[in-house]
């Protein structure tokens, strides 16, 4: 599994086109929580909305496991290159 995934970071860098925010965030998301698990820490406050849509985005898969989260961005990078063709 880590193969894959590592190839499908690898492959989400050669995408023709840039996805949109949302899926930015997705795949951010998905690779802090294959990569590091649950989100810690105290959500960042203030201006800084950069911050605070990475984090929100990576508590959204709070809870899903290592593995899932990285089924869940393989998946996501094959979506976005037939997407993005």
């Amino acid at each position: 599994m880590e193969d894959k995934f590592n190839e499908a970071v690898s492959r989400s860098k050669q995408l023709p086109s840039k996805p949109s925010n949302e899926e930015l965030l997705d795949l951010y998301a998905l690779y802090k929580q294959s990569s590091e698990g649950d989100v810690v820490g105290e959500r960042p406050g203030g201006f800084d909305f950069k911050a605070i849509a990475k984090y929100d985005a990576w508590s959204g898969f709070k809870g899903l496991s290592k593995e899932e989260a990285m089924e869940k961005y393989i998946m996501l990078v094959d979506d976005l290159h037939k997407k993005y063709q």
